[in-house]
């Protein structure tokens, strides 16, 4: 029998919460999707090239990856309401300086500034609903989130593309500055949590080691997006110091008195299985995202617009259902049964991507998509609220921290790594691997039934999960 949830210190009615958690929420993946429509636009302003304008993206995400882990720390030791509104309030000079920009290294710089603040908002609001809210409200106050998090993603393209083509592209970054600024009074008066810094020392060569690594590892990634793929020496060259610079971390982590992150978080098995999930799930998601559409203009013809409202139907699926799998979760379900339930759902929705849907109608990817975005709703809502009793409360922020650093690493390695190996595929004059497909697009059938095997490994972690939250 579940024990009663009780109301913890300063805690928040739910409404109240979601009221600022859920706009503050939509801020980072509006910011990070709707620049991409305008990035020609801006490119033609400064007389930029394609990949000097793509650091107007490229800078926010890594930004918000060096960020991510090391806002996560700090939520341990800080007042969470102090660090929401400076988090807010960078966020918003960033895009203040992105608007007023006159070239583009100006417009990059704010990018980055933007994405310094950004990255504390998903940390911090899955903080503040762990907690600040009773163990049942705090399962649907993070479906919510999730929820907000979905929408953001689809919103951003058609904030981006309707805003920016009406009133230019400076507009956007006028936008949330607004957002951002008229959230600060709403979380001063809404987040309660205001405890006194952890007068311990705070291990600032972990903390830089951490967001080091985390950057390299992105940027990268998204180097072998380029032409020359993984064998351009800015793409092998930044991994190989990224993964140097994890194994600093590592060495630091087990050797200094007071590490950044307890080395305790690395030794628990649920834990690690959480983040194991998340990793794999956001990398056949993001994966699925960005290659959907190109399979639906490339191969079915279809214009850039239609191809975009093919992909709305998985952002409602996900906004609809985040917040049905909090309430899921709030009785007291097993995260690692409906984690698995969720990427049962994904794993059919690639196998119909890789046997039916490639070179069919635009339908049948429409129809995948929406179940993708259905079960993805359903792995990230419970395996972020597990999150909050697997982990002791000293640790949930640096916990949340690695967790949604590991989501935005999938997020970046899944586009990259796949679309390498399409283009390998699109060359190659063999047959397609899947039996069972009869079209003439192999390729693309290749890449989503190896995206099914990555969601059955993503499966096996969440068995994991399921029998630790069950001992």
């Amino acid at each position: 029998m579940n024990a009663p949830s009780t109301p913890p210190d300063g805690a928040v009615p739910l409404a109240r919460l979601l009221f600022v958690l859920v706009p503050a929420m939509l801020l980072v993946p509006v910011a990070a999707d709707m620049v991409s429509l305008v990035l020609p636009g801006i490119a033609g302003q400064f007389g930029a090239s394609t990949p000097q304008v793509a650091w107007v993206v490229t800078g926010f995400l890594l930004a918000c990856a060096i960020g991510i882990p090391i806002y996560g720390r700090m939520a341990d030791r800080f007042s969470l309401r102090r660090l929401f509104v400076i988090a807010l309030a960078v966020f918003g000079i960033g895009n203040l300086i992105s608007a007023l920009a006159q070239d583009l290294l100006f417009l990059v710089a704010g990018r980055i500034v933007a994405g310094a603040g950004g990255a504390a908002i998903p940390v911090l609001a899955i903080v503040a609903a762990t907690r600040l809210l009773p163990r049942g409200q705090a399962v649907i106050g993070v479906g919510f989130i999730a929820a907000a998090g979905g929408l953001g993603t689809a919103l951003g393209p058609a904030i981006g593309g309707g805003l920016g083509q009406t009133f230019g592209w400076r507009a956007l970054f006028w936008l949330l500055a607004a957002w951002a600024v008229g959230l600060i009074p709403a979380v001063r008066r809404v987040i309660t949590d205001t405890q006194q810094a952890d007068p311990r020392r705070l291990d600032v060569v972990g903390g830089v080691l951490l967001g080091a690594s985390a950057g390299l590892l992105l940027f990268g990634i998204t180097q072998a997006e380029g032409s020359h793929g993984f064998t351009a020496p800015s793409s092998w060259g930044a991994l190989l110091a990224g993964v140097a610079t994890a194994v600093l971390f590592a060495w630091r982590t087990r050797t200094t008195s007071e590490p950044f992150v307890p080395p305790s978080l690395f030794a628990h098995r649920g834990y690690l299985a959480a983040v194991t999930v998340i990793f794999g799930t956001m990398m056949v998601n993001l994966t699925t995202l960005v290659l959907v559409p190109i399979l639906l203009i490339d191969v079915n013809g279809l214009t850039l617009g239609q191809g975009a409202l093919v992909m709305i139907p998985g952002g409602l699926a996900l906004a609809t259902v985040a917040p049905l799998a909090g309430r899921i979760g709030a009785k007291g379900a097993n995260e690692g049964t409906v984690a698995l339930v969720g990427l049962s759902v994904i794993a059919a929705s690639m196998l119909f991507l890789s046997t039916v849907a490639v070179g069919a109608s635009a339908v049948w990817a429409g129809a995948a998509v929406f179940a993708l975005g259905a079960g993805f709703a359903l792995v990230v809502t419970l395996t972020t609220s597990a999150l909050s009793h697997l982990l002791p409360p000293e640790q949930v922020g640096a916990g949340v921290g690695i967790f949604q650093g590991a989501q935005f690493l999938g997020a970046g390695t899944g586009p990259a790594v796949f679309g390498v190996l399409l283009a390998m595929r699109q060359t190659s004059d063999t047959g397609p691997i899947n039996p069972l497909y009869t079209g003439q697009v192999s390729g693309f059938s290749d890449t989503f039934l190896i995206l099914t095997l990555v969601t059955v490994l993503a499966a096996v972690a969440a068995l994991r999960l399921r029998n630790v939250r069950a001992a």
